[in-house]
């Protein structure tokens, strides 16, 4: 299996890029969602944990039958704060926070994005921009269907990981820490702003 993920400023995209994946036949069980919430869109109180800025892991979902969009459960990923998460990276980023040994000492969403194969970079920025507001897409695939998932994800207003990266230095940015507060509502739709496409 190989990995395709892709980084959203907006959880509209990243939910039409999760449907348009499953419309090719990507199974649901097979993508993964980790959207920033510090908005507090999303409020389940089932799955509500206090706490949450702390780290602790909260009922990280996987999305089911009906698809992976009907599973959305919450989760607190240190540096990041509160996120609506679902299917096997929110569960694999659920346990590494949780302190199970899965992503090892970089543990949470980098530990989760390495141990699946994402290049470290690559994850620094992934993780970056869902603390920032962003919202990640991944699916793990056939490697006959890696050039067709990348084709999805793209055309569904995907963010570049090298410009976003080079955007985030310009402004004294050196990789993803986990001990840094998580962005305020207020920051996120500033960052938002900053991204948004006329």
């Amino acid at each position: 299996m190989k990995i395709v993920t892709g980084l959203f400023d907006t959880y509209n995209d990243a939910e039409a890029a999760v449907s348009n994946l499953e419309a090719a036949g990507i199974p649901s069980n097979d993508i993964s969602l980790v959207s920033n919430n510090s908005d507090g869109r999303y409020n389940d109180e089932s799955n509500a944990a206090e706490g949450a800025g702390a780290g602790a892991g909260i009922g990280a979902a996987v999305g089911g039958a009906g698809g992976l969009l009907t599973g959305l459960g919450l989760l607190a990923i240190p540096g990041v704060g509160p996120v609506v998460a679902a299917g096997w990276l929110a569960a694999t980023a659920a346990g590494a926070v949780a302190g199970a040994v899965v992503g090892g000492a970089t543990g949470g969403l980098i530990g989760a994005l390495t141990e699946s194969g994402v290049s470290e970079s690559d994850a620094h920025v992934y993780a970056e921009g869902v603390r920032r507001g962003g919202t990640l897409v991944t699916a793990r695939v056939d490697e006959t269907r890696q050039a067709e998932a990348e084709a999805i994800l793209k055309g569904s207003n995907w963010v570049d990981p090298a410009l976003r990266r080079r955007s985030y230095v310009e402004g004294g940015w050196k990789g993803f820490d986990p001990a840094l507060d998580p962005y305020s509502a207020d920051q996120v739709a500033e960052e938002r702003r900053r991204y948004r496409r006329v």
